[in-house]
């Protein structure tokens, strides 16, 4: 399981198709795969930098969302290792700090 200190990255090689109703799909090209997502699948997305942790992103999630459940950082950590089990997104290496 994600921790919620650890940084998602959003791989180069998915594609992120939005429509015009604010879903979208994420595109992986190298072996057809895809996932539909909804508005806050798409801010994860775009949130999906190496910079941020879980914990940031869920904190940006629950400020551009009204009505965001309790269990915004749990969704969040979900939704990632559902991207991450598809290798749509990789994780920043953690260091000791030195």
């Amino acid at each position: 399981m994600l921790k919620p200190t650890e940084k998602p990255i959003a791989c180069p090689d998915i594609v992120l198709r939005e429509e015009f109703d604010d879903w979208a799909i994420l595109f992986h090209h190298p072996s057809g795969d895809s996932v539909a997502t909804g508005p806050v699948g798409v801010a994860i997305w775009k949130a999906m930098d190496g910079q941020r942790t879980l914990s940031d992103i869920a904190t940006e999630i629950e400020n551009q969302f009204e009505d965001t459940p309790n269990t915004a950082l749990d969704d969040t950590i979900a939704f990632v290792e559902e991207l991450l089990q598809r290798k749509f997104v990789t994780i920043e290496p953690q260091t000791d700090g030195l």
